[in-house]
């Protein structure tokens, strides 16, 4: 078939693969599954690609009701995590014909400001993370398709959520520092009100609980260097014995521990280990580098959006937390006399 400068039609991927119109729009719409056979599927996925086939999205949403575009709704950027979360929810986005559209809920300024006119006029769904879940009822997200990431799945505002599998990082850096023999602790935990430094403490708690002879002290730090660095000193300034590990919440909470550490003239790891969270570029330009959880943010993004294209097409969203990976570099070590 020979179309000159003339864009291909549906009409013609339809021909191509010997099916109805109905057919290719269900497939290209990803609406097949149940109403038309996989085999068929291939065929007009094989005949739109052979033919470059693009179909005009905005014919296609005038007729659906639909904008296709998506409110990634994430705290304010201050890590590259939140940046990956995004990279990995655009890529499928793109795949589906979708567009995401970035929303930073900002810090420490009262509400978010809508940044549209009508969020349920200009948005087919929203994704947030349960850090900026403030935001969503001053853009009306919680009125429109939402899908909830690391967020508690039993008592959670959206269609489903979406979680890394935090609690199992917490006892691999437990079992980790236990197995070199610490027993005094201190959690440094992160000062926000959310889900998912709420799972940190709880598995942190009880899974030293169960370990005789353990301490465990918790401060509270806002999220930054100096934060942190201010109350690690307030916590070795107390009269109780220091500690020989400090878990933080976050890679920017331990960079500031080692900050507080070394201007009490203590050294990470002979004196104190440290770990972090994350794994954010960070971890690896601190002197020495720093054990820490390994959370897939891209895959993270990747899942949400997957979820948010199975709720809009009625579809029950993939179950199971995203698994994270225990790093172990130089920062942590046995304690001070412990056996060899």
């Amino acid at each position: 078939m020979t179309h000159g400068s003339t864009r291909p039609t549906s009409r013609d991927v339809a021909q191509a693969a010997g099916v109805s119109q109905t057919a290719v729009s269900l497939v290209l719409g990803d609406k097949w599954r149940g109403r038309v056979s996989e085999a068929t599927a291939r065929r007009v996925r094989q005949a739109a690609e052979d033919l470059a086939y693009r179909p005009n999205l905005a014919a296609r949403n005038l007729r659906l009701g639909r904008t296709r575009t998506v409110l990634l709704v994430v705290p304010a950027l201050t890590t590259e995590f939140f940046a990956g979360v995004y990279t990995g929810a655009a890529r499928v986005a793109a795949e589906h014909g979708f567009g995401v559209v970035l929303y930073p809920s900002p810090e420490g300024i009262g509400p978010a400001r809508d940044p549209f006119h009508s969020a349920r006029a200009a948005l087919d769904g929203v994704i947030a993370s349960s850090m900026a879940a403030d935001a969503l009822t001053a853009i009306r997200g919680d009125q429109l398709p939402l899908v909830m990431l690391d967020s508690d799945p039993r008592g959670s505002p959206g269609a489903a959520t979406v979680n890394l599998d935090i609690s199992d990082g917490i006892r691999q850096v437990a079992d980790h520092l236990l197995d070199l023999g610490h027993r005094r602790f201190l959690h440094l935990a992160a000062d926000v009100a959310s889900w998912t430094f709420e799972i940190r403490a709880r598995e942190l708690s009880a899974r030293l609980a169960g370990v005789a002879g353990t301490e465990l002290r918790t401060a509270h730090a806002p999220i930054s260097m100096d934060g942190a660095r201010r109350a690690v000193e307030r916590a070795l300034a107390e009269p109780a014995p220091p500690p020989t590990a400090v878990i933080c919440d976050d890679d920017k909470l331990a960079a500031g521990a080692y900050k507080a550490l070394r201007r009490h003239g203590l050294r990470v790891p002979d004196d104190v280990s440290v770990s972090g969270l994350d794994d954010l570029a960070l971890a690896t330009a601190l002197d020495p580098e720093l054990t820490t959880v390994r959370l897939d943010a891209e895959s993270f993004g990747e899942r949400g959006m997957e979820a948010l294209l199975a709720v809009l097409n009625g579809r029950v969203p993939e179950g199971g937390d995203i698994p994270v990976e225990l790093v172990v570099r130089g920062s942590t070590g046995p304690p001070r006399g412990a056996a060899a």
